[in-house]
This record gives structure tokens, C-alpha cells and sequence, in this order.
């Protein structure tokens, strides 16, 4: 069963100490690892690292460094990453959150591109020719 984030957030500001809150909700905090995640999303969409990291336009070492969990990617690049794996909005905020970085927010010009870009079904290229036409920085 989920819980709202917002009943959460209200739990939290109701609760009489962390402790007990952390106890009462620890089932609903974000566990998984980065990279399970991304294995995961490989397997389930039946993908291969060296086709992701290309669609992606990262750099082979450096894609395979994020894989492995040697590196962290910045949002930009696992944003790239998403886009690489064909993920659709839902699977790319989930992938977001589980790196601790912000959902892509549709009022936010950058986000709006690239959530555009994920609905439409856009490469990284079309998605940073895009964001260059409305002078915003590109995925890289």
C-alpha cells in the first residue's frame, strides 16, 4: 500500500520525535540503489548497456562507470540516460528520485522540453536542439 507524500509531510510535522516517524514510515522512503534501479530497467525492457549509453550520447567509459555505480551521474546525464532507455515520464521520475535529484517539473521551461521530448519519443539530439532554439542549456 502507498502512502501520499503530502500525508507524509503532514505525519512529519504532526510526529512527536523523527524516531518515531522515521519507524512509522520507513516502508515508504526511497531504498533502492541507483543501480539496481537502472538494472532493472534493462532487464524489464529487455535493453543492452552499449545501446543505452549510445542513444544516450554519454561517453562509453563514463555510461558504463554510471552502470557499475563507480560514478553518479548529474541530473543532465541521467536525464540523457532516460531518453536513451526510451522511458517513458513515469519510469524517468522515478529514476530522478531514487538519485536524490528533482522531478522533472512541466512549469520549468528545461523540464518542460524534456518532458516533451519523453512523450514524443525524442533523441537526445532532437531534445538539445530544442532546448538551443529556446536559448536553454543543453542535456550536454
Amino acid at each position: 500500500m502507498q502512502k501520499d507524500t503530502e500525508k507524509i509531510v503532514e505525519e512529519l510535522g504532526l510526529c512527536p520525535d523523527f524516531q518515531t516517524f522515521y519507524d512509522e514510515n520507513k516502508d515508504y522512503m526511497v531504498s533502492q540503489k541507483l543501480t539496481e534501479l537502472l538494472a532493472g530497467l534493462l532487464e524489464t525492457k529487455g535493453l543492452k548497456k552499449s545501446q543505452v549509453i549510445k542513444n544516450a550520447e554519454i561517453s562509453e567509459v563514463y555510461g558504463y562507470q554510471i552502470f557499475s555505480g563507480i560514478r553518479v551521474p548529474e541530473r543532465k546525464k541521467l536525464l540523457c540516460l532516460a531518453v536513451g532507455m526510451g522511458l517513458n515520464i513515469e519510469e524517468t521520475q522515478q529514476l530522478l528520485k531514487c538519485a536524490g535529484y528533482a522531478q522533472l517539473y512541466v512549469k520549468l521551461p528545461f523540464d518542460s522540453i524534456v518532458l516533451y521530448g519523453l512523450c514524443k519519443g525524442l533523441s537526445v539530439v532532437q531534445i538539445n536542439g530544442l532546448l538551443y532554439e529556446y536559448g536553454l542549456e543543453t542535456l550536454g
